[in-house]
């Protein structure tokens, strides 16, 4: 520790928290009764404990060195960024667009050429995959709109849809109007989507931070490093608009396996599958095509060629058959599509197997428990996942508005069969999977396990005993085992899909024994859509209920537009620069020491700015900075899902330069949550014993646990908190009974005492002085007088 960074009678404490999955309010994530902004912007606000006046106020003092230092409390809150509004309440519906950039973060990166030649294929089949998801959104919706509506329906009998007029029920022209427009107002609407960014979205931008370091002069990967924007997003947003408006122009056409009649309509006809092609090769090539592209096609030439698209429309339109002509071009076109689908996934899913055992060389030797989840082939699933999830809910939509127009006489595709066939053997699968994990295979644990020793060292209660015991075996197995449920559920449907396309390439009928599967998925897939729509709509008009939609959009759109550009902007790319700013910005003054601390998601946010603070910033400074991770789900879930987001040699390097002021709460009862810096937990003789990581950024067996001065055992990085709480009637703080799980990690008292080693000035092994929470004084060097 240099001298300059030796803590002094000047010495504060800047305490900045970031929060996580579910959204909270300023009161919330400070533990305050009122907040005030005090910087940031529209997206990204930072809050302060106020004062009765509304002024920024000093945070409660932090007791260390044997005396009260003053810590002042800053919140970054990015909620804002994935939920509020109408616009942002819409964003859900393009999850399946989103689980394409998952996968796309879940690819293992191997060293050597086979390794990254493959990578590359696979990355090319994922953004034809987010191609296809996205052609088969405006198929099926035109399918809704200009078949089942336009033509069945105001083409039929006037028993649909009655009070509709009669001259429009006549006119060609203007049913066919009706039918193109709102497929058109959905490519509008998508192309507006993923345009948006932080800076074109009325947002400050931040100052960038070169992941390699402005001041290291040698770049070096840093745990996060991964996490940058697409390069090539501009052109890929492109191809997917042309794609889009494309598909508009085939509905009219009858699909692109309707051979046209109509000269103009043979000339259109084949312009939009020749345009088609084109995309489809310069989308699988991009990476390797993405610099001519963009000297080819700038931005003006990009602008033509959606403008030349957008022309084939009403070409398209004016040349088309006749309403309801071109039903069974519309079902080979949703057909095709689908089949597309299908090879592109077994395609990706079986070069993603040579992939992972390339990849296996560099972490084969690290425990099972740190490992990528399915060996490195957990993309495979999520795509999968992503497919039916995408198809489900164009045939849930259109079932929906069959069943609110009340005409069951008018007729769907005849693929939408076996989509509703899959979710109905899907639902059943879940509900047994679901079923049997908690009748059978959790009270299996619980009476397998008992009272792990573990706890028996964290209370000393009996009843707290058994009660946390119940509490750390669900939580336990969901996270052990979740992942693995989820993957078998998608590859059980997809056998069940190999089936369906067998029967509908061999023409069987389907038994009268597997009318009760269709019938239930018909239920499944309209509640889908049906659900859907509706929380999408309450979340609009209520901003509060939004955080219905909170936890699973922060989970998605946490990823750049890498496989699809029609999703949100990844708020990562903009919260990771701000916390870096603002750090940097009180790491500035030489004596105040910055501690980020952040709880569940916002953890892994905390943890990818520490990293990037500890390579920008000189070392006097880093010496001032520590960080806390509550509850995060970095290590059974982010590294073991994505493992070049967060490798364990970037993270282990991240202990050593902050010199173990790395700090991670956790629960075993948090099933989110979990230890982040040690594992390989057992109890001998009385004592906790485990691997981690080392101040000077090492692995290697960890001297056994010690007790904090909340009953918490501290190994390593971590400390396992007592949940239930303990009950400190001598202490001034809130308290919260029962078992809290992922909630309220800043009741625990251990929290202000992993803040005090986080800023360098505690020693784990030093307990920390009981205060009583009030605010510092001039006198606070002076012993108390009791």
């Amino acid at each position: 520790m240099s001298p300059r960074s030796l803590p002094g009678h000047d010495t504060r404490v800047v305490e900045l928290r970031v929060p996580g999955l579910v959204g909270v309010t300023g009161e919330q994530l400070l533990d305050s009764v009122a907040t005030v902004t005090v910087d940031g912007d529209a997206a990204g606000e930072l809050v302060r404990p106020a004062d009765r006046m509304r002024r920024p106020a000093p945070g409660p003092v932090l007791q260390a060195l044997g005396r009260s230092l003053p810590r002042t409390l800053e919140g970054y809150l990015w909620g804002k960024m994935t939920s509020g509004g109408a616009v942002k309440a819409t964003w859900a519906l393009l999850f399946p667009f989103s689980l394409a950039n998952v996968a796309h973060g879940m690819l293992p990166a191997p060293a050597g050429r086979p390794g990254r030649v493959l990578l590359g294929v696979c990355r090319a089949l994922l953004r034809v995959v987010g191609l296809l998801l996205t052609a088969l959104l405006i198929t099926q919706l035109g399918v809704i709109s200009l078949d089942l509506i336009a033509a069945q329906c105001l083409g039929g009998t006037e028993d649909c849809l009655p009070w509709v007029p009669g001259w429009l029920r006549e006119s060609e022209q203007l049913r066919m109007a009706m039918g193109i427009l709102p497929p058109l107002a959905v490519v509008v609407a998508m192309h507006r989507v993923s345009v948006v960014s932080w800076r074109h979205a009325g947002v400050r931008p931040s100052a960038a931070v070169r992941p390699g370091g402005e001041c290291s002069g040698t770049p070096r990967r840093l745990a996060g490093d991964v996490l940058r924007p697409g390069p090539n997003a501009a052109i890929l947003r492109t191809l997917h608009t042309v794609t889009s408006l494309l598909c508009v122009a085939l509905l009219p056409l009858g699909g692109p396996f309707t051979r046209q009649d109509d000269p103009l309509a043979q000339v259109v006809w084949i312009v939009d599958l020749v345009l088609l092609v084109l995309v489809f090769v310069a989308v699988a090539a991009l990476d390797d095509v993405a610099a001519d592209l963009r000297r080819v096609f700038p931005r003006p030439a990009r602008a033509v060629a959606v403008g030349v698209a957008g022309l084939l429309v009403p070409a398209a339109g004016f040349a088309g058959s006749p309403l309801g002509a071109g039903r069974a071009g519309l079902d080979s076109m949703t057909e095709g599509i689908l089949a597309a689908l299908v090879l592109a996934w077994l395609g990706f899913a079986s070069l993603l197997v040579p992939l992972a055992l390339t990849a296996r060389r560099g972490w084969k030797d690290l425990p099972h428990r740190l490992r990528p989840w399915l060996g490195g082939w957990a993309a495979a699933p999520t795509v999968l996942l992503a497919c039916l999830i995408g198809a489900g809910f164009g045939a849930g939509l259109a079932i929906s508005v069959r069943e609110l127009l009340d005409a069951s006489a008018l007729a769907l595709p005849d693929s939408y069969q076996g989509i509703t066939l899959l979710w109905g053997a899907g639902t059943i699968a879940a509900l047994v999977l679901w079923t049997g994990f908690r009748t059978i295979a959790l009270p299996l644990r619980r009476r397998r396990r008992g009272i792990p020793p573990i706890v028996r060292l964290l209370h000393d209660d009996h009843e707290d005993q058994k009660e946390a015991a119940r509490a750390w075996a669900t939580a336990i197995l969901e996270r052990k085992h979740m992942h693995r449920l989820v993957a078998a559920l998608a590859l059980f449907l997809a056998g069940i899909a190999a089936v369906l396309i067998t029967r509908r390439i061999a023409g069987w009928e389907v038994p009268v024994e597997l009318r009760l599967l269709d019938d239930l998925g018909v239920v499944a897939l309209g509640v889908l859509a049906a659900g859907l729509l509706r929380v999408v709509y309450t979340a609009a008009r209520q901003a509060g209920r939004s955080r219905h939609l909170g936890a699973l959009a922060d989970l998605v759109f946490f990823w750049p537009r890498r496989a699809h550009p029609i999703v949100p902007p990844s708020y990562a790319l903009k919260v990771v620069p701000d916390l870096v700013e603002r750090a940097q910005h009180h790491l500035a003054e030489p004596n105040t020491r910055v501690v980020l601390a952040g709880y569940s998601h916002g953890g892994l946010l905390a943890l990818i700015a520490a990293a990037r603070l500890t390579d920008v910033c000189p070392p006097d400074q880093v010496e001032r900075l520590g960080l806390i991770t509550a509850g995060t789900p970095a290590q059974w879930g982010y590294q073991r899902a994505f493992p070049s987001l967060l490798p364990t040699a970037e993270l282990a390097e991240l202990f050593g330069r902050l010199a173990g002021r790395w700090r991670g709460l956790c629960r075993g009862t948090d099933p989110f949550g979990g230890g982040v810096t040690t594992w390989r937990h057992q109890v001998v003789a009385g004592k906790l014993l485990g691997v981690g990581y080392t101040p000077d950024g090492d692995i290697s067996p960890l001297a056994p646990a010690i007790r904090g001065p909340s009953s918490a055992l501290i190994i390593g990085g971590d400390h396992w908190l007592a949940d239930p709480v303990a009950r400190q009637p001598d202490v001034d703080r809130r308290w919260a009974p029962g078992v809290l799980r992922h909630s309220d990690y800043l009741v625990d008292p251990e929290w202000d005492h992993a803040v005090a080693i986080a800023a360098g000035l505690a020693r784990p092994e030093t307990a920390a002085a009981k205060h009583d929470g009030e605010q510092t004084s001039w006198l606070s060097d002076l012993p108390r007088l009791h």
